[in-house]
């Protein structure tokens, strides 16, 4: 059996595992930050329990919309976040993501382990999605921390 696609990003911010951790939860936030700069979220649902279904919802500059969605396997508060991921459009392509937050220092090491892509193609344009995500979610907790 073939082996899929998976990426890996690692992001060290100066703010606590606890506010990284709401980034990600509180879909306030999540609005703020989660989407590549050419397709920023829009609206964003989440239930957060084991089983709970997610749905963010972001928006082209041309106005072509682009949902994503998953259901949560695992949750560990300020530590760990686990969930499926698929794209409306395709959601037989449906991938798995695993946050994991840990202290380091004064700041917060974040982990992003994406897997089982369909293709190579599919995880490349979802590094750049989590890498333009993630730029903007320093400068988010940057301009929160007190």
């Amino acid at each position: 059996m073939l082996t899929k696609p998976s990426l890996t990003i690692q992001r060290r911010f100066k703010a606590s595992p606890q506010k990284v951790y709401q980034a990600f939860t509180d879909t306030a936030q999540l609005v703020r930050w989660f989407g590549p700069d050419f397709a920023p979220a829009e609206s964003a649902e989440a239930d957060l329990r084991i089983g709970g279904k997610y749905s963010i919802l972001m928006r082209g500059k041309d106005g072509e919309e682009h949902r994503v969605s998953g259901v949560y396997r695992e949750i560990v508060t300020n530590a760990r976040l686990v969930f499926t991921w698929a794209w409306q459009s395709t959601p037989e392509r449906e991938s798995l993501v695993t946050i994991t937050i840990r202290p380091d220092g004064e700041g917060t090491l974040l982990q992003i382990l994406h897997e089982q892509f369909f293709n190579e193609e599919a995880r490349d344009g979802h590094d750049r999605g989590w890498t333009g995500s993630l730029g903007k979610l320093e400068h988010l907790l940057t301009e929160n921390v007190t």
